[in-house]
């Protein structure tokens, strides 16, 4: 591997929200050192990227990505969304199990793990399904899969609605160490519903979704990981009623970790617009004061992670009447992008909105990434926090185009991503 001294950058360390001028050296794949204020010594045959002050950060780590491998190749493969996260500053993503077949026995997650060993270019891990089927019946061999190497459990977009079964799969993953993530929405009260429900969907002659349909399923699930225990991960929460009750889990104890669509916390339910169904998500779209209460939430720290929900549709489920059309939006190319506007608008700090991106998925999900300090993974990423570009889905790198930013303006462009010290990206 190549020694590398990545010099004069704007350092930023999320573990101490920390940020400065400094210096980082990569050798063997993993940071060497880090020199605040200065460069470090540069070894004999040392590489030297000038960073010309631009920001150097950990890799982002994305906890809720979708691909179509296996079953659905032609919406995402594990190479295309590798190189989309690359472009994006991802370097470690969670997949769901949402594939055909389900990942729901060891040898899938096996599968899945030889495929992005083999075609990834970031690091790529598979968490397994929570029921066998991902039907909400029968739980899963938690032991075995965690073994193969799924680091999550989650039935992805569904939510498993049975108490009993939801108890027991608490219960186990105390046992065996396991983090559950079960999607927050009640299928019945949602029924039918396409957005948010409120005047908008009315006047747009749409079914709603209560925020009921959210907020039921957390409390009932929070009140669960309390009788056994467990640790519980709500993957996305979208508004202010699920805020109060993960506010108050935490302070109760409980442990309970949350995590936020970048989509939430960039867009409220007046994008839809015309009934743009790139706007069409699952959860959907609430108003702007459910949007400004997730930010605040995040800054507060009651919202642990920001993700993606990366989930490309192709042409012909998303080009369909706003009812009809799936759910899912691409984010792992414009992740950061997207929550570089809450940086310019002044309502979160970089390292903070790094952290919660990098550091804080890391602790929740146990890995060793997501740090900038002396002996962790080399996975990093250069970025102008201020170039302004506009996005243009023909130049997307997943196969689905599916993008809610499609002819937005952005700013903040990634130009290096390292994955264990070796360059996945540069632009």
């Amino acid at each position: 591997m190549t020694t590398l001294v990545l010099a004069d950058a704007h350092l930023v360390d999320p573990q101490r929200l920390k940020e400065g001028r400094g210096s980082v050296l990569v050798e063997d794949g993993r940071i060497a050192d880090v020199v605040w204020g200065a460069a470090p010594p540069s070894p004999e045959g040392a590489r030297t990227i000038a960073c010309d002050g631009r920001v150097l950060a950990p890799g982002l780590i994305d906890m809720r990505v979708f691909v179509g491998e296996p079953g659905a190749e032609h919406r995402e493969t594990l190479a295309s969304a590798s190189e989309a996260a690359a472009a994006g500053g991802v370097t470690t993503f969670v997949t769901m199990p949402d594939t055909d077949p389900a990942v729901d026995e060891p040898a899938i997650v096996d599968y899945m793990l030889r495929r992005a060993r083999d075609t990834a270019i970031v690091r790529v891990l598979p968490a397994a399904a929570l029921t066998k089927g991902r039907e909400g019946k029968e739980m899963t061999e938690f032991g075995l899969l965690g073994e193969a190497g799924a680091v999550a459990f989650t039935d992805g977009t569904r939510s498993l609605t049975n108490a009993r079964v939801m108890r027991r799969a608490l219960l186990y993953a105390r046992d065996v160490g396991a983090l559950v993530m079960n999607h927050c929405e009640d299928r019945d009260l949602v029924g039918d519903g396409v957005m948010n429900e409120g005047e908008f969907s009315a006047r747009l002659g749409l079914l709603g979704i209560p925020k009921e349909a959210e907020t039921i399923v957390l409390e009932r699930d929070v009140r669960l990981a309390r009788l056994a225990g467990s640790r519980l991960h709500a993957p996305l929460i979208s508004c202010l009623d699920s805020i109060e009750i993960a506010r108050r889990a935490k302070e109760a104890g409980i442990g309970l970790s949350c995590g936020v669509s970048i989509n939430s916390l960039t867009f409220n339910e007046n994008d839809i617009g015309g009934y743009r169904t790139f706007f069409k998500l699952s959860p959907p779209l609430r108003g702007e004061a459910d949007r400004q209460a997730l930010i605040e939430a995040l800054v507060e720290g009651v919202i642990d992670v920001v993700v993606s929900d990366h989930d490309p549709q192709d042409v012909e489920t998303k080009r369909l009447p706003f009812a009809e059309a799936a759910n899912g939006a691409l984010g792992l190319e414009t992740l950061l992008s997207a929550g570089l506007r809450l940086v310019h608008a002044d309502r979160i700090s970089l390292p903070a909105l790094i952290a919660a991106m990098t550091s804080r998925p890391a602790e929740i999900l146990g890995l060793e990434q997501g740090r900038l300090a002396r002996g962790a993974p080399a996975d990093l990423i250069l970025f102008d926090p201020d170039e302004p570009w506009v996005l243009d889905k023909r130049d997307l790198r997943s196969r689905s185009k599916n993008s809610p930013f499609d002819e937005a303006r952005l700013e903040g462009r990634v130009h290096l991503t390292l994955v264990a010290g070796r360059v996945a990206y540069a632009a």
